[in-house]
């Protein structure tokens, strides 16, 4: 943490998998306070009690944001693949009660893009200050369960016109954050603000990633803070220097006019969908693999909704 604020480090989002799993998360909040950087904790709110949240409060804790998957609890339980609903809605009265900054995080997708308005409504009572409402990325887990997750395009012009409506609304309610889908409008969304731009990921075993995902990516060899100083790692590794600026880009990336806004878009969906990160991100509708999304989303607007695949037999979704 003492390095991650020498590199100016300002904010560290302690995130997993869940967090509270961790016997050891005041210490690192700790660590972040005593290095003069912001926590925020980003758990699922299952496992956090008075006590836990009092240490972590006593330790530095500065917000605390809660994942949500639906406004309805059967159908939140249905969607996490386990009933922790009730775990939610006591860990924001908990957060609430300590005066901690409240904020929820909602992926959304086909079973839930329907119910912004009540997701809205449901963070509004539980004392939310902020609500990031977040279209799913297809990679990963959601890959392998695209076709139960993605919307019609009619889901996704009603959930946006209802963010709309609600922030023109009375003034005073949670701030309402819209992470546009990118399978589409034919643009993509630029990597995590651009790879090895404006943040970084440490695992548990102490590995260091452009972004969450990146470890997904073959041949990345991505260095460990057990080996090399932070600041290593982020100005010289290889790892982070990859796909960082542009010079990495090929056609039709390199001559385009967004190359600096969009930076190739998602290297871990150009892998997932194309098998080659280098590739432009099929999300743009520029890409030559433009026709993988189109497909997806063809299919999105006939495909009957089905079960979710679990991340692991008898496990979460």
């Amino acid at each position: 943490m003492a390095q991650a604020a020498d590199l100016g480090v300002v904010q560290t989002h302690l995130s997993g998998g869940e967090p509270l799993l961790r016997p050891d998360l005041a210490e690192i909040t700790a660590a972040a306070t005593a290095a003069g950087i912001y926590t925020q904790l980003v758990t699922s709110g299952s496992g956090l009690d008075r006590a836990r949240l009092a240490e972590l409060a006593d330790a530095g804790l500065r917000s605390v944001q809660l994942s949500v998957q639906h406004a309805e609890p059967a159908a939140s339980d249905r969607i996490a693949g386990r009933r922790s609903f009730a775990d939610k809605e006591r860990a924001a009265a908990l957060v609430r009660d300590a005066g901690l900054p409240l904020g929820l995080n909602v992926v959304l997708h086909r079973a839930n893009l329907d119910s912004v308005d009540a997701l809205i409504d449901l963070g509004t009572a539980w004392g939310a200050e902020r609500i990031e409402l977040a279209n799913t990325q297809y990679y990963g887990w959601a890959l392998r369960n695209r076709e139960a997750l993605l919307p019609t395009p009619g889901q996704l012009a009603r959930a946006a016109e209802t963010v709309q409506r609600r922030r023109s609304g009375p003034a005073g309610g949670p701030e309402l954050v819209w992470v546009v889908p990118d399978h589409f409008d034919g643009n993509a969304k630029p990597c995590m603000g651009g790879w090895g731009a404006v943040s970084l990921t440490v695992t548990p075993d102490g590995t260091v990633l452009p972004c969450p995902a990146a470890a997904t990516l073959p041949d990345l060899d991505p260095p460990s803070i057990r080996d090399h100083p932070l600041r290593w790692i982020w100005e010289q590794s290889k790892a982070f220097n990859r796909y960082r600026g542009t010079d990495w880009m090929g056609e039709p990336c390199r001559s385009c006019v967004r190359r600096d806004e969009d930076f190739g878009g998602c290297r871990c969906q150009a892998y997932a969908l194309t098998g080659d990160a280098a590739r432009t991100d099929p999300a743009c509708g520029l890409s030559p693999d433009h026709g993988l999304v189109r497909e997806l989303t063809a299919r999105g607007r006939t495909v009957d909704p089905v079960p979710f695949v679990p991340r692991r037999p008898g496990g979460d979704g």
